[in-house]
């Protein structure tokens, strides 16, 4: 038999959307302005609510936590995204590589856990207001937060060991921005069927399970509201889930799309495109959508600024 001289990869090159170095500047200075709204607006809706009476709030406990993770989710790619536009060096270790898979599989998943907790606060606020103070009690939230974030390490650690106990020992040019499943799927030179299959069943348990506690707590609340006799009572109903809505939807959506299908772990410009806007896009919108479309909040932020004024 003949004797195949196999290299184990040592460091990886991330290829990113371009060498042009034109287009690189102009990506840098984008995302530089992105990532500075992501800071400056999830800082401040943490700040608001916690400098305000909304602190006391179940809901506003999740969205601070909310606010929380898209800050840290954004922060494990960006800064380095940036590094590399910056310094057109695109060289990350193979344990720099493993770090940045698990931090960003970890915000990820838990982010996916607390909008599902989010619309299980909502579904007992408008469904059953009378024993919302009863079950909603401050120790059953940081339970529920607490649980968020431990099964975002578990299930980051499944992806990130399933992952890098793959050899590579091939091309070591990975087809994204960052250190992402599907493209090191890709380079991986031992079989990979198991860790596909893995990283699929994984996802899709978390995106179904978490997408259904949503299903149905939201067709909980359409119900209630529809038997509501005021037009102004639906509306104003209504409008405490629109924020968290839109920003379930845009989640969700744009999650499944990158790994609830098999076959989209072999798309790579599709991957790049949708991962652009589910880490770096999205954290800074969240705090926009909260901010715009809630009225306690613009009310909060109201305030805020008279007394800035006023001083």
């Amino acid at each position: 038999m003949q004797e195949v001289n196999w290299t184990q990869v040592s460091e990886f090159i991330l290829l990113g959307f371009s060498d042009r170095l034109e287009v690189q500047i102009s990506l840098f200075l984008i995302f530089l302005l992105i990532y500075l709204l992501t800071l400056i607006g999830n800082l401040s809706m943490i700040v608001l609510i916690q400098t305000d009476s909304l602190r006391h709030s179940p809901m506003y406990f999740f969205l601070t936590n909310l606010s929380f993770v898209d800050l840290c989710f954004s922060s494990s790619i960006t800064p380095r995204f940036l590094y590399d536009l910056f310094m057109g060096r695109k060289v990350i270790s193979y344990n720099a590589c493993a770090t940045q898979m698990w931090f960003a599989a970890t915000f990820a998943t838990i982010e996916c856990y607390l909008l599902a907790a989010m619309a299980y606060d909502r579904f007992v606020a408008i469904c059953n207001p009378l024993l919302y103070p009863v079950t909603m009690t401050k120790n059953f939230c940081l339970q529920l937060v607490f649980g968020c974030y431990m099964m975002g390490i578990v299930i980051s650690i499944v992806h990130t060991h399933g992952t890098f106990r793959l050899s590579f020992c091939g091309s070591n040019e990975i087809t994204s921005f960052f250190c992402d499943i599907p493209p090191l799927l890709r380079l991986s030179c031992s079989d990979n069927y198991f860790s596909k299959i893995v990283l699929f069943v994984v996802a899709a348990f978390v995106v179904v399970l978490n997408a259904v506690i949503v299903l149905i707590s939201y067709i909980c609340i359409l119900s209630t509201i529809l038997k509501m006799r005021s037009s102004t009572g639906r509306r104003k109903t209504f409008s405490t889930c629109t924020s968290h809505l839109m920003t379930v939807t845009l989640y969700f959506g744009t999650l499944t799309f990158m790994y609830g299908q098999p076959g989209g772990l072999e798309a790579v410009e599709q991957d790049k495109i949708v991962s652009v806007f589910y880490t770096i896009v999205i954290p800074m919108l969240n705090p926009a959508i909260y901010s715009l479309r809630n009225e306690e909040v613009k009310k909060a932020l109201k305030k805020k600024l008279n007394q800035k004024i006023f001083l």
